[in-house]
């Protein structure tokens, strides 16, 4: 078993000369290492939600910083995100990611972008910078696959997406890559050009698929039997009355969901839940007011993944999905990339010294 990162390179000169140095990766290197698509970020996701399941990490409640605090919009921030990853092939790292919900529509940049930094858990030192915004992305898309694996409905055919920036781009992407089940997508945004664009990506890139864009988003909800939330809310909207018998919601933008869904689905989910117990989020605010508690909550996803909890069990059960997001996953997932990069001589050396 490898007791380190770095076991993947030689224990020779070439290690002694690059023990000074780390691996820049930028977003073109992720392309060509296969970054783009989402098999890789999938199973990274699943090794590690199994090893969260089994306590094999270490994960600080990352912090917030906000600049605004007063009137400031709930997407406004950058996160700390630390986290050691254990298993076969231990890492340490951290994902330092800033967001701003106007990029998009100001400065004609993606709305988060970040970076990734891994360290030998042996020597603690830094072995490489990675670009963050596409793994951050990706692997929040494979969260959806992996949990949609256990939680949606067999053979559904229909994913709803609210809202259609990266991040929705993203979701159904990775969704289409591993679903052959599905046949129509719904598109909902409050900016009609921006589900027009996504139509016409989707058109382009997968077009056995038929897309739809709805003007309404309770219609768009209703016929969902998965329903993606990609948006940059800061308030609820989507009631459980909207939701379908069956559904399956990935609750991604954490704050769309009205708070009689979680008080009335079947099954509610969390990736982890001291961190989705937190920031003045809708399931937060149902913990403070006495309405929901983690003896209502049915498993985190990681245990479900593991087989120690079950998965969806009925047809008609409405089961959500509410996922903080967790640094484990982007540090497992910049690891499979590093690992990758190791080995095809992809990246750049960047001294530590000068």
């Amino acid at each position: 078993m490898n007791n380190s990162i770095l076991s993947v390179q030689s224990q020779s000169a070439e290690e002694s000369s690059q023990a000074d140095t780390l691996l820049y990766l930028s977003r073109t290197h992720l392309e060509e290492l296969g970054g783009g698509h989402s098999a890789m970020y999938v199973k990274a996701l699943e090794e590690v939600l199994v090893l969260h399941a089994r306590q094999q990490f270490v994960q600080p409640l990352k912090p917030y910083l906000r600049m605004q605090e007063e009137g400031g919009h709930i997407a406004d921030r950058i996160i700390a995100m630390p986290a050691y990853v254990g298993g076969d092939s231990p890492i340490a790292g951290i994902k330092w990611i800033g967001s701003k919900h106007d990029n998009p529509s100001r400065r004609g940049k993606e709305r988060a972008s970040g970076v990734i930094v891994l360290n030998d858990p042996d020597s603690h030192y830094p072995v490489a910078v990675i670009e963050a915004g596409l793994i951050s992305s990706m692997r929040t898309a494979a969260v959806t696959v992996a949990a949609a694996k256990v939680l949606a409905k067999p053979g559904f055919a229909r994913v709803t997406s609210i809202g259609c920036g990266l991040i929705a781009e993203r979701q159904l992407q990775a969704m289409l890559e591993h679903f052959p089940c599905m046949e129509e997508i719904v598109l909902y945004d409050v900016r009609q050009e921006a589900a027009e664009r996504l139509q016409e990506w989707l058109h382009s890139n997968f077009s056995h698929v038929q897309v739809s864009i709805v003007r309404d988003v309770e219609e768009a909800v209703r016929r969902g039997e998965v329903v993606i939330t990609c948006t940059v809310a800061d308030k609820p909207y989507i009631p459980y009355a909207w939701l379908s018998k069956g559904a399956f919601v990935s609750n991604i933008s954490i704050m769309d969901l009205e708070k009689d869904v979680f008080l009335l689905a079947d099954k509610v989910v969390v990736d982890d839940w001291d961190q989705a117990n937190r920031e003045k989020k809708v399931l937060h605010q149902l913990v403070q007011e006495g309405r929901f508690s983690k003896e209502q909550l049915h498993a985190e996803l990681g245990a479900i993944i593991a087989g120690q909890k079950e998965g969806r069990t009925s047809e008609d059960e409405i089961i959500v999905l509410n996922p903080m997001g967790m640094a484990i996953e982007d540090i497992a997932c910049a690891r499979e990339l590093f690992q990758q990069a190791l080995e095809q001589g992809v990246g750049t050396r960047l001294p530590l010294y000068g």
